[in-house]
């Protein structure tokens, strides 16, 4: 699919397709698509992710880590968010740096810059991060067979490969050591306990002059006694146990500080929360006032109507009242200046049809017109007293 397609939604086009094509050309083992990615509220948005491996030197081993980058629309002014992808043969290892779902968290990310921070510089910190402290550890596996490799090359037809990764050419070289040929595995679990000690005739934590040979052979390294043997294990255990709880430690906090993450979101949530169920119960006082208003008003026209109903004489020049003379003068000539202009109406349809001729009309029309004249005078002078509009 074309880069510019995938990106037709995004606000910077050309920004993200150069930091996207400047990554690839540098590590090929990424490809990118257009997939649906789920944000914590549950909502969902098309966004280009980044998926494959980068290779990561450890105890001079090369690793290659699966990770997946997405980038936000509005990139590159807000940070990409990163996830490590562990295939069938791994488990990720938790620490400051990558939670329980595989989550990156960097100062990089964190403290991003759109003038300044771009994907290449991410994936190189990413690499010397990982490189102290690797994201992930292969699961524990049996001793291979003779001649064969602890891990087979990408499309070997190994179940536990994972074909979402990318295939090619371009695919970046193994590095080839002492593993039969191929590339090395996944460091290995640190928590693991079967780890054996280095094949060796030097006893653990012991000086590089002292071996377990009987004391009448020791020569000039001196004589080994129980007390230096009891001394060299305790302190092979007390360093074995030192790093334990030292990893624990760091995984513990790694763990503290997610779940402090995750604490601090649900908190946001709880204030909007409430913010929305004061905002209901104000609505609610609001709409049982109105309703007790309309009520009210219901009640009153009820009223009305029943008493309209039993009242079978309505006298028309009480039907409307006034409260000042003044009023009721305004209202008895508007009354017959429109009474005036349906007379002139019907004597004009008279004439029309001949029930009246034209001397007669003209007279009556000329009377009704001095009165209607005379009336209309009068309420505007009513309205003026009055202190209405003209």
């Amino acid at each position: 699919m074309d880069l510019s397609k995938v990106l037709s939604k995004y606000q910077n086009i050309q920004a993200t397709k150069k930091d996207v094509l400047d990554l690839l050309e540098q590590y090929r083992a990424l490809n990118y698509r257009l997939d649906s990615y789920v944000f914590n509220d549950g909502s969902k948005k098309d966004l280009l992710s980044l998926t494959g491996t980068i290779p990561v030197v450890y105890k001079q081993n090369t690793y290659h880590i699966p990770i997946c980058i997405w980038l936000m629309d509005t990139h590159p002014y807000n940070a990409p968010i990163c996830y490590v992808k562990p295939t069938t043969d791994m488990h990720i290892k938790v620490s400051m740096y990558v939670d329980h779902n595989g989550k990156i968290y960097l100062p990089y990310l964190h403290d991003w810059q759109p003038n300044s921070s771009d994907l290449l510089g991410l994936i190189q910190v990413m690499i010397v991060t990982f490189g102290e402290h690797p994201p992930v550890y292969s699961k524990p596996k049996q001793a291979p067979y003779p001649g064969q490799s602890f891990m087979p090359q990408p499309g070997a037809g190994n179940a536990s490969y994972n074909p979402s990764f990318p295939q090619s050419s371009n695919f970046p070289p193994y590095p080839t050591n002492n593993y039969g040929g191929g590339y090395p595995p996944y460091p290995p679990n640190p928590n693991s306990s079967n780890t054996p000690y280095p094949q060796s005739n030097f006893m653990p934590g012991m000086p590089s002059g002292f071996n377990s040979a009987p004391a009448n052979n020791a020569g000039a390294t001196g004589t080994i006694s129980e007390e230096h043997i009891k001394a060299s294990l305790i302190s092979a255990v007390e360093d074995k146990m030192r790093r334990r709880i030292y990893e624990k430690v760091n995984q513990c906090q790694a763990e503290i500080q997610t779940l402090k993450r995750t604490k601090q979101e649900l908190m946001e949530g709880q204030t909007k929360l409430e913010d929305i169920v004061r905002k209901l119960e104000r609505d609610e006082t609001e709409l049982k006032r109105n309703i007790q208003l309309l009520n009210d008003k219901d009640a009153e026209l009820t009223k009305s109507l029943t008493a309209l109903e039993q009242n079978d004489q309505i006298d028309v020049d009480e039907a409307v009242t006034t409260t000042a003379p003044l009023y009721k003068q305004l209202i008895n000539a508007y009354a017959e200046e429109a009474a005036i202009e349906d007379a002139i109406y019907y004597i004009g349809e008279a004439l029309r049809k001949g029930v009246i001729d034209l001397e007669v009309f003209l007279k009556q029309v000329r009377q009704l017109s001095r009165k209607q004249f005379m009336n209309r005078a009068l309420m505007q002078k009513c309205r003026q007293k009055a202190g209405l509009a003209g």
